[in-house]
């Protein structure tokens, strides 16, 4: 029998549509097994603009519009992407992002992704994006990644309505904070969701002493003009550790203008540092009056709530990189307790802890806890003192210091000075002579007297408990 013209292109043709078909009916339903795991905002962002183009040799590929886009989410959410093709059957082992973009798309990219270096500009247009001397984002850094407790929602929030775009509602916006507090975190966090919601918007992110080197590297080569032209054509500026900069008369000059120029043009500026702009030593005060005239937002040190919550998030993603690792309870708790320094360390010690558990193959207990991180729980212990007391003690109950050491026996300075003595005896290895010494020469009797009334009224006045339970707590924060 003759087989009829066409007939094997023809056939070839419709298994080639049912296997395409079939394939777009298992991606829809991985799309929407991943929006029930990762939720609206990171589908919306990372996941919708993906098209499944063929599934080959146990690799399933996938087009994206841009380079920062498949490097994202190849680092974040290839794995929940392979094991949802898995569970819907697909026989796939590997995923690979391939870019399929315009030549538009290409320029916004780059600019995401590299950090170029400085190049000056050849006419008097602005530069392109490429061309900006900024430093690397860090992926890991994004609002979605952020821990938001009571010490840091303020900054949180002001950070996210920044990087909402439209109107420029605070300018510039300032957050200080100690270190490991999560200012950079921020930063980083608004880069990135400034750069995905207006790609082409001109973000520049750099420290403090990076615009410093590019400034004299400016003078040095005789380049100002472009200098000038580069840093007040951006859309968005970003300083990070702004106080790096006191002290430095030609770079605050220079600063200065920059920030002027930008505010005249309604260009957004954020900034960074270590305290409140009018606390940076050396700072020229018409700096400080500038980063004073937006929104300054203070990062908090962590309480036990935002630290715990930020274990918690790290320890689930450890707990998918090492599944038969077993993990008491009471573990993350006694970290959270224990380690107050900042979120670094903290974060430091979980990997630590899970790493060396995963090398020699124990189980995570408090035991095993206590042996492995010796050296940072020793370094993170709280070391109060008695003056420290005295002066928290004098500011609860709105007490002069000097009344607190003084002579004077009325009942509003001698109940606080009990109370001093009672969390001195507690919190301190001091002696009862010592601390006697310390307020104001009294005997070690005296002290004694104190404490033990403080006890007595613990039990029963409930004011009196938690006056030292709150104590207690900003003590050790």
């Amino acid at each position: 029998m003759k087989c009829q013209p066409g007939r094997s292109a023809v056939v070839n043709e419709n298994d080639k549509l049912g296997r395409t078909r079939k394939m777009k009916n298992t991606w829809g339903r991985v799309k929407q097994g991943l929006l029930d795991d990762i939720g609206q905002n990171n589908y919306s962002n990372w996941i919708e603009p993906l098209d499944l183009t063929k599934i080959e040799n146990g690799v399933a590929v996938f087009s994206v519009p841009t380079s920062f886009m498949a490097n994202w989410v190849s680092r974040n959410f290839a794995d929940k992407i392979l094991a949802h093709l898995k569970a819907a059957n697909a026989p796939t082992s590997r995923v690979e992002f391939q870019v399929v973009a315009t030549q538009a798309q290409a320029v916004a990219t780059q600019a995401a992704i590299q950090e170029p270096s400085y190049t000056a500009p050849v006419s008097q247009s602005a530069p392109a994006q490429s061309d900006l001397p900024g430093a690397p984002l860090d992926a890991r850094f994004t609002f979605e990644n952020f821990v938001v407790g009571k010490p840091n929602e303020l900054a949180h929030a002001a950070a996210r309505r920044v990087a909402e775009g439209g109107p420029v509602t605070f300018n510039p916006l300032f957050l200080y904070g100690g270190v490991g507090l999560g200012k950079t975190h921020l930063m980083h966090a608004i880069a990135h969701e400034i750069q995905i919601r207006n790609p082409e918007l001109r973000v520049l992110y750099l420290s403090a002493e990076q615009f410093m080197y590019r400034f004299v590297q400016a003078l040095r080569d005789k380049q100002m003009i472009d200098f000038k032209q580069l840093f007040r054509s951006v859309d968005v500026l970003m300083v990070d550790d702004v106080q790096f900069i006191a002290g430095k008369e030609s770079t605050q000059e220079e600063f200065f203008h920059t920030f002027n120029a930008l505010v005249d043009q309604n260009k957004q500026i954020i900034i960074s540092a270590d305290r409140a702009p009018g606390e940076i030593k050396d700072l020229e005060d018409r700096i400080k009056s500038r980063l004073q005239c937006g929104l300054v937002v203070d990062l908090h040190p962590t309480d036990y709530e935002l630290r715990l919550g930020v274990l918690q998030t790290k320890a689930e993603n450890y707990r998918q990189q090492y599944p038969d690792l077993v993990f008491n309870n009471g573990v993350l708790e006694f970290l959270a307790h224990r380690i107050t320094t900042n979120v670094r360390v903290l974060e430091g010690a979980l990997m630590r802890l899970f790493a060396f558990a995963s090398l020699v193959g124990r189980e995570i207990t408090l035991e095993m806890t206590q042996e492995c991180l010796a050296d940072i729980l020793k370094a993170s212990e709280r070391k109060v003192t008695v003056e420290e007391i005295q002066r928290r003690v004098s500011e609860h109950y709105s007490i002069r210091l000097s009344d607190m050491i003084g002579p004077k026996r009325v009942r509003a300075i001698a109940r606080p000075r009990q109370v001093a003595m009672y969390l001195s005896k507690q919190m301190t290895s001091r002696s009862l002579p010592e601390i006697g010494r310390r307020f104001g020469g009294r005997d070690h009797t005296t002290v004694m007297h104190g404490v033990r009334r403080i006890e007595e009224l613990k039990a029963s006045d409930s004011q009196i408990a938690d006056d030292l339970e709150l104590l207690g707590r900003l003590l050790e924060a």
